[in-house]
């Protein structure tokens, strides 16, 4: 992820330097740029301050954590307009009551419900997941991202499948007809 981040800003400023600067300097900023990414990647060029990152450790007894016994479902083929629920449960397997923070879906088909009151360790939560089809064809694949007290902070559920699209024939006629 870091690198991607940092070849992207290379890519930017190199970009901006052939604009404004000569090849010189671009050479210059280059160079610099593959040795700062270097560092990051772990060798033994030293890190610039600037650029140094302090993470502390998560002490475990404050984490709860996520033990999911699936995190995607597949709902195969469906018709358009049909619901599917899915409800995900899990087991707090941390050293700390599990709080869940927020949920949020990927699309407005698709809504999340989830076990509101901490979860302590060793005991069960759920979350609650609904996919509405109307107005959706074709492979479908949307997500829930749970944020919590856990580590990683974020957990994604999904669920996935194929719907298939109604038929126009039998359909009432919307809108004006022309004659």
């Amino acid at each position: 992820m870091k690198t991607r981040l940092l070849s992207a800003i290379a890519l930017a400023v190199v970009m901006l330097a052939s604009c404004s600067q000569g090849k010189e300097d671009q050479a210059e900023k280059i160079k610099a740029l593959e040795e700062k990414i270097a560092a990051m990647e772990g060798t033994n060029l030293p890190v610039p301050a600037d650029m140094a990152q302090t993470a502390t450790t998560a002490d475990p007894s404050t984490l709860g954590s996520f033990q999911f016994s699936e995190v995607e479902y597949d709902f195969g083929t469906i018709n358009e307009g049909k619901v599917v629920e899915k409800i995900f449960n899990f087991t707090n397997n941390g050293q700390a009551p599990l709080v869940i923070s927020n949920i949020t879906a990927s699309c407005g088909c698709t809504s999340p419900d989830w076990t509101k009151a901490p979860v302590q360790p060793g005991e069960t939560g759920f979350v609650k997941v609904v996919f509405n089809s109307a107005a959706k064809s074709g492979a479908q694949s949307p997500t829930v991202t749970i944020q919590a007290n856990t580590n990683p902070t974020v957990t994604r559920l999904s669920l996935r499948g194929s719907v298939t699209a109604k038929s126009a024939g039998g359909a009432a006629a919307t809108g004006p007809l022309k004659k």
